[in-house]
């Protein structure tokens, strides 16, 4: 790593170290070309910062690391970007959500917390782990829309199997079968970066209360999902791997365990993936940290030549107790293209502050227009989550000795590799439809041993409790495509200051008919029956609570206190004839050359279950189509 002098000239320069801008810049460095990456953060295993369960102890490296750490690794102070996003426009809806601040930590604010990380590999610092591949449809869509026939889902498969290096299909043997015998029907990569595993520590099985809740709630999801003969098919198939092609490709559901993105039972992401390409060759690969990039930069033929950034450290407005220096300005230049990686949120600031966006709106801030794309912003979608949260009548054994500290009993088991902190917490998911008509699956519901109600300031501590069982809806596939990521109105062109966000939730958005809102209550409805079947175990259920008993009182739980944590779609590729396209099927920035894309904002429609492979996949994709343009 280093600072970038401000003659230096790169091919490439990457803004955003995270799933899309890391994997793609490991990509095109060891394929030769000189890559600047600028990174507004820091090293997460190099700095320090405290958690609100712990906030004066040294935290980093394990709160980065220990997989069971996740949820104290979003509120790390010295990892944390804080945004605030608002579900509704209207004041007295929006105020229904006890989760809702309008001041936190001495200042003003207006939403919702929704966690960001602002550090060397962007979320994958700090997200659960959870590996799930898009549905195949989700491909075809775009291949269909912008008649691109390599975003099909078989030639994307190809990605996924490029990236993958896959740890937990331990029986059938497939890494060694494929590698003896050439054959691979589940469609796994066995030779790529990123490692892929699952966990389930044997100190569960002694937890006896513990297997029973699993297998009555198992035998429940199982039932609830009919089909019996394709699940019988589907079982042997797939084992219970989400990932496993056959399932994938036939849009199974049933019962699943959720693969990890760790190597060794710590986490991977693309802080390893840079850091390794980087020792590898040193000559092509440069990684800048604390550069915050606040325009991008012009020729006359509207060609991006390079970018301005200031170099500092926690500048950007969402880090966590942020620096009143305005930092040093730098700026360097590419030979080549500038992509940009910052995501769904950072991605299209970053372009409007750029001059390109809507005409009328960058005119009125006194920002200089290079391409009038109306899209720029638009299309925000997120899925829709809920929980479920039951109080046991005694704590899980499989979790004694848990203090989420450093050197705590469980901590020294970790070190070893083996343990209740080699997982993520989740003990139990199902695939389900919310209804028979959906054309895909649209459920992931998962079970969690703790308690969780959604994203709040402070959240974390609730992770150190014992005696809970929470059931996570996840509604995937989601209609809504209304909300917007806008330049702040008040200081409009401060590169420094977050972006208003309004997801404009259910009705407020574009599912007229109240699909998402019917898919999430049955959700809602599905787990609470599958508690039901560990009745006696449960001392209350605290959450929604037993005096919301019918479907509208849960229709309005739900409008009051859903959340998401997978913002993408604010820089929609599309086809070349749709005025609110911002990327063509290349995810190159209409308008202008030299410029790119690749994050989550790219997606037409929020893929699959969990945005993170999606992400991954589409990297390696970009980096294909750049290197062959290359030549």
């Amino acid at each position: 790593m280093g600072e970038a002098a401000d003659t230096a000239h790169f091919e490439y320069i990457v803004v955003g170290s995270g799933a899309g801008g890391g994997t793609l810049a490991a990509r095109l460095a060891e394929a030769g070309a000189s890559v600047l990456v600028l990174e507004a953060g820091c090293d997460p295993k190099q700095a320090q910062g405290g958690n609100p369960l712990f906030p004066k102890a040294r935290r980093l490296p394990q709160d980065y690391e220990v997989p069971a750490f996740h949820a104290l690794s979003t509120e790390n102070h010295a990892l944390r970007w804080d945004f605030w996003v608002r579900h509704y426009a209207d004041q007295a809806r929006q105020e229904r959500d006890p989760k809702y601040r309008k001041a936190f930590d001495g200042k003003p604010v207006d939403g919702v917390f929704y966690p960001r990380a602002g550090t060397l590999g962007g979320c994958t610092a700090h997200n659960a782990m959870i590996l799930l591949v898009p549905h195949n449809r989700d491909w075809d869509e775009i291949a269909d829309l912008t008649g691109d026939e390599s975003w099909r889902a078989e030639s994307m498969r190809q990605y996924f199997q490029r990236m993958e290096d896959c740890h937990h299909r331990l029986w059938p043997p497939w890494r060694w079968i494929h590698r003896l015998f050439g054959w691979n029907p589940s469609r796994h990569g066995f030779d790529g970066w990123l490692s892929t595993e699952k966990a389930f520590p044997r100190r569960a099985l002694w937890d006896t209360t513990l297997v029973r809740c699993l297998l009555r709630s198992a035998k429940y999801a199982l039932k609830a999902n009919g089909q019996p003969v394709n699940r019988l098919t589907w079982a042997f198939e797939g084992k219970g791997d989400p990932n496993d092609w056959r399932l994938v490709s036939k849009d199974a559901v049933g019962i699943r365990y959720p693969p990890l993105t760790t190597r060794g039972h710590a986490r991977m992401g693309t802080r390893e993936r840079l850091l390794e390409a980087q020792r590898k060759h040193p000559d092509t690969l440069t990684i800048e940290l604390d550069a915050l990039v606040t325009r991008v930069l012009f020729d006359d033929d509207n060609r991006a030549i390079g970018v301005e950034y200031q170099k500092g450290k926690r500048l950007y407005e969402a880090h966590w107790r942020a620096s009143a220096s305005d930092g040093v300005c730098h700026t360097v230049h590419a030979r080549r293209e500038v992509i940009l990686a910052g995501g769904a949120f950072n991605t299209p600031q970053l372009l409007m502050l750029s001059g390109i966006g809507d005409r009328a709106t960058l005119e009125g801030f006194g920002i200089t227009v290079r391409a009038d794309l109306p899209g720029v912003g638009k299309n925000l979608q997120d899925r829709y989550e809920i929980t479920q949260v039951n109080r046991m009548k005694r704590g899980w054994r499989a979790l004694d000795g848990v203090e989420l500290r450093k050197g705590d009993a469980v901590y020294r088991q970790w070190q070893a590799r083996r343990g209740a902190y080699t997982t993520n917490g989740a003990a139990l998911a199902i695939v389900s439809r919310s209804a028979p008509e959906r054309p895909l699956p649209d459920l992931f519901c998962f079970a969690v041993l703790g308690r969780f109600v959604g994203y709040q300031p402070g959240y974390s501590r609730d992770s150190i409790r014992r005696d809970y069982l929470t059931w996570t809806v996840l509604k995937a596939h989601t209609n809504n495509t209304a909300g917007t990521v806008e330049l702040d109105p008040v200081d409009p062109t401060n590169p420094r200051k977050r972006p208003k966000i309004n997801f404009r939730y259910f009705e407020e958005g574009t599912d007229a008919a109240g699909e998402d809102l019917d898919s999430v209550v049955s959700g809602l409805e599905f787990v609470r029956r599958a508690a039901e079947r560990i009745a006696p175990m449960i001392a209350d259920e605290e959450y929604p609570g037993r005096a919301i008993a019918d479907r509208e009182g849960l229709r309005q739980f739900v409008r009051d206190t859903a959340w998401g944590h997978h913002a993408s779609c604010t820089c929609a590729i599309g086809s070349d004839d749709d005025p609110n396209a911002v990327l063509d099927s290349a995810f190159r920035v209409r308008g202008v050359t030299g410029l790119r894309v690749v994050d989550a904002s790219v997606f037409p429609k929020i893929p699959g279950f969990f945005i993170l492979c999606a992400v991954y996949m589409i990297a390696e994709k970009a980096a294909d189509v750049i290197l062959e343009e290359r030549g």
